[in-house]
């Protein structure tokens, strides 16, 4: 465990430094009245410069983070879903009923989709001089870094395959509790599944961290890992509490890497896997899974 904080430390110092690094200096031949603001600001330091310039990049990134989770909580979510399209009173009753469950779910990961990657795609769009590309998406050097996340797979495996012997997680997963009453309805909710963790991982480790590092530096981890932490409220507490442990690592090696994808896949990779284990302890379709 020391040996993990002096290396996310080191990480963590690196990423400061980096994006807090102050501008250069004006020319020194350059008259003083030419350097303006900006060539005050850079002799002053990185502190001179946030006095003399409010970036207003986190307030942006912070707004659409606020209303998209909101939206998401009161609009996106089944129960609202159920508001609108009330549940049928037996799943035989016609094609809808026998899948008005999997609707609600497609309900669920389309929110995501919005709030989560496209939302935030038109907010970069709008900022001049922003690139989509670079909050994250680039896959330039991900086979170098794949490795990591192939370690961090294989190290958390052994503890998804403890918990799934026990009535909490097998209550809990997979959320859609007919998905194996077919291999549509398991591979639908899969898709519907790696869908919302694409759009997940961009919206923290891509929009918020790319957002916000150029103000705050390595702090933008921590402030990313609170709603992190507070979405998965409602699954089991060791969950919740690794998710903080999870943000964590996967915002250091995103900022590192400037890269989300590799933290894609293993966060899809975990979550089927925790699905096809829950289903294992419960081939019966859906009743196992709710007592």
């Amino acid at each position: 465990m020391t040996r993990f904080f002096r290396w996310a430390w080191g990480h963590w110092q690196a990423i400061h430094d980096e994006n807090l690094a102050p501008a250069p200096a004006a020319g020194a031949g350059e008259p003083e009245r030419k350097k303006g603001r900006r060539g005050a600001a850079a002799l002053g330091g990185p502190a001179a410069a946030a006095r003399r310039h409010l970036d207003w990049r986190p307030l942006v990134v912070l707004l659409v983070v606020a209303v998209s989770l909101t939206l998401q909580e009161y609009w996106g979510e089944r129960a609202f879903f159920a508001r609108l399209f009330p549940p049928p009173a037996s799943i035989h009753e016609s094609t809808w009923a026998k899948y008005w469950e999997l609707a609600s779910f497609a309900w669920w990961s389309g929110w995501r989709l919005f709030g989560y990657l496209i939302l935030p795609m038109i907010v970069i769009a709008l900022i001049p001089g922003e690139r989509i590309r670079d909050y994250g998406l680039s896959t330039k050097g991900f086979r170098r870094h794949i490795w990591i996340y192939v370690v961090l797979f294989l190290g958390v495996l052994p503890l998804v395959i403890a918990v799934s012997f026990t009535r909490p997680f097998q209550r809990t997963y997979p959320f859609y509790k007919l998905a194996n009453r077919s291999t549509f309805d398991l591979v639908a909710w899969e898709v519907m599944y790696a869908i919302q963790f694409l759009s997940l991982e961009f919206f923290f480790r891509g929009f918020m961290l790319h957002g916000l590092k150029r103000a705050i530096g390595a702090h933008a981890i921590w402030v990313m890992i609170v709603p992190y932490c507070m979405i998965h409220y409602g699954k089991p507490m060791p969950e919740t509490l690794g998710a903080i442990v999870a943000g964590l690592i996967l915002g250091t090696l995103a900022l590192r890497t400037r890269s989300i994808w590799a933290g894609v896949l293993i966060h899809i990779s975990v979550a089927v896997t925790m699905d096809l284990l829950s289903l294992t302890h419960c081939p019966a379709v859906g009743p196992c899974l709710r007592h």
